[in-house]
């Protein structure tokens, strides 16, 4: 082959998806290939090219600009312009321009149409829009493993092996113990008409009715537990283990549109997590001291790097990372109500950003806050000073760092009656100031996590009523939502930083992950959405006319890909023994991420100028 069609094979060979090509039939392309050079300022495509050739750009740039000469597409090196041979995709141009000396290799449509058919992972890459790519990608990385860290991620549902069983309300006990032998079961459920009325287990037959000597004749009802907690089919085991071991219990309805769909035990957990050494919720639940918490949470790291490996997805790893802080959380707040007695009033602990959308990693900081009740009197504020120290001071030993802006509920500000909070939000809605801007991220996220919901429930129901349908507050989330862009410059290369300390990165926290957390914020504060939980968000979004189902599914696909990128690059970091960050250098990905990242960043793009023009932003300047 000559040296000038080597070198042409080589480029294309570490592109793709010319790369997935056979290699008989990627030495048989360059020959085919016709060349064009454009002259700065000329017209893309060619004037004297008919519609029958792909393009690639193998140096220089092209602008494509739509009908009404918006901006909608740049081309650079190894981007492939595919839609005069039908292929067009979801952002089209109409009108292109060389916007520097360019190079361009024209492969015919019909050679195109051959080498389909040698490839299907080529042939694939043409046949999908770029929605059905990113949404590969995203399964590419959901990949199963046999790691065993995975159970943390399962769904209650998986863990049941056997379906209810069910006696009706007036059965004896005798009929309730011959039901639970003949299905080999060590619980039945209590069915009054459609409800449940109860539950009886092995212990409740021990306990309640051999060991008081109680007739098996009597109803079952005389023995049956009423006090229920239950939880939702798709809920993660995690959640399942840390409820049923708050509780100490060792059974768990499990409902599913509100209906019972089966009872989990605590056999089912025990079997799932037998070998796995990264499961702490227990080890939290048993610590005593701030010693032995931060001890159990020095697994985080490892229980992130185990779910990372095991492919676990994004949102699930967010959830569990959540979930372990919700516990920590918890038991430091009863470990402070043992010390200072009981609150003087109702309160309710809330977390804020991150934690309260289940979004957390192992290295994230603390944002917390307390709603008390009305009934606050000054004298009070010593006891809940006191309460809020002891937790935040603990979260700090345990790794969950002081909040740099100090968000949190030691601090006065942000320990405050239900009153004062509806003020505050009254406030920033109003008058949506830099600072309530600012502070939208953790306080516009917030969670229960201990305490009186009801508090809570009445704060969130209070703020959404404001901010449905408020267009000039939602203009302003909306604006401040466009400061973090995705970092795709000129020629969609990568923008990285150049400041000495993490040079050739770019931030894929606030330039991947923030934007999407912020358009679905605003979403949901414009639609009066309870969801806190960014992928909730926009599901919910979705079902309103805020946002298109196909813009949506596009988002929730791009944040779960750029958040596993995360993700796998912190557990590269933890595997080294390096503090996990969000600097992301773009060479540690494979050409073919730096593909899909780049649509995801586009869906970003996108939806960001939909913002702009349903909210007329040019008038923020």
């Amino acid at each position: 082959m000559e040296i000038e069609l080597v070198e042409i094979r080589d480029f294309l060979a570490q592109r793709p998806p010319f790369d997935a090509l056979p290699e008989e039939a990627l030495n048989q392309l360059p020959k085919t290939l016709d060349i064009r050079y454009l002259r700065r300022e000329s017209a893309f495509p060619p004037a004297d090219t008919d519609d029958s050739f792909i393009y690639l750009v193998r140096s220089g740039a092209i602008e494509l600009r739509g009908k009404n000469g918006k901006l909608i597409e740049k081309l650079g090196e190894g981007d492939i312009y595919p839609v005069p041979c039908q292929l067009v995709d979801l952002e089209q141009g109409h009108n292109g321009t060389a916007v520097e000396d360019t190079l361009l290799y024209l492969l015919p449509c019909n050679k195109l149409g051959e080498l389909r058919k040698t490839s299907a992972t080529f042939d694939q890459h043409f046949s999908e829009s770029m929605r059905e790519r990113l949404k590969r990608a995203v399964g590419g990385t959901r990949a199963t493993s046999s790691n065993n860290a995975a159970h943390m991620s399962v769904e209650v549902h998986e863990l049941l092996k056997k379906p209810a069983v069910f006696i009706n309300v007036n059965c004896s006990i005798q009929q309730a113990a011959q039901r639970m032998t003949e299905n080999n079961v060590s619980s039945v459920m209590i069915r009054d008409g459609d409800k449940l009325a109860g539950i009886i287990t092995d212990r409740d037959l021990r306990k309640r009715c051999i060991a008081e000597g109680l007739s098996s004749d009597q109803p079952a009802r005389l023995i049956m537990s009423t006090s229920l907690e239950s939880i939702p089919h798709n809920a993660l085991m995690i959640h399942a283990l840390l409820l049923m071991t708050r509780l100490h219990v060792h059974h768990l309805p499990v409902l599913k549109d509100g209906k019972i769909f089966g009872m989990l035990t605590a056999s089912d957990l025990a079997r799932q997590q037998n070998t796995n050494s990264a499961f702490i919720a227990t080890d939290i639940r048993k610590s005593n001291t701030i010693e032995d918490l931060a001890r159990a949470c020095k697994r985080l790291p490892d229980l992130q790097l185990h779910l990372s490996n095991a492919s676990a997805s994004a949102l699930h790893i967010g959830e569990s990372v959540s979930c372990i802080t919700d516990s920590v959380t918890r038991r430091l707040i009863e470990m402070a109500e043992v010390k200072l007695g009981a609150p003087p009033v109702p309160y309710v602990w809330v977390a804020g950003g991150s934690q309260a959308r289940r979004e957390q990693t192992s290295h994230s900081d603390q944002d917390n806050a307390l709603i008390i009740s009305n009934k606050l009197k000054p004298e009070h504020d010593t006891y809940f000073a006191a309460l809020a120290n002891f937790v935040t001071d603990g979260l700090n030993a345990c790794g969950y760092v002081y909040c740099p802006g100090k968000a949190m509920a030691s601090n006065p500000k942000w320990r405050q009656p239900l009153r004062v909070w509806c003020e505050y939000f009254n406030g920033w809605i109003d008058k949506p100031d830099p600072m309530a801007l600012m502070l939208s991220s953790i306080f516009f996220d917030l969670g229960p996590v201990y305490g009186d919901d009801n508090l809570f429930e009445a704060l969130q129901g209070s703020i959404l009523a404001k901010t449905k349908n408020n267009g000039i507050f939602i203009a302003y989330m909306a604006s401040n939502a466009l400061q973090h862009r995705p970092p795709l410059g000129f020629f969609r290369t990568f923008v990285l930083i150049h400041d000495g300390k993490h040079d050739d990165t770019f931030d894929i926290k606030h330039r991947g992950i923030v934007p999407i957390t912020d358009i679905a914020r605003v979403l949901a504060l414009a639609e009066g959405l309870p969801a806190t939980n960014t992928t909730d968000r926009l599901r919910a979004a979705m079902q309103t006319p805020s946002l298109s189902e196909e813009m949506g599914e596009n988002l929730e696909d791009a944040l779960e890909f750029i958040a596993i990128l995360r993700m796998n690059h912190q557990a590269e970091q933890i595997r080294n023994g390096v503090p996990p960050d969000n600097y992301l250098p773009p060479n540690s990905l494979s050409e073919l991420e730096r593909t899909h990242l780049k649509d995801a960043f586009k869906v970003i793009q996108s939806m960001q100028e939909t913002l702009e023009s349903r909210y007329q932003l040019g008038r923020f300047g």
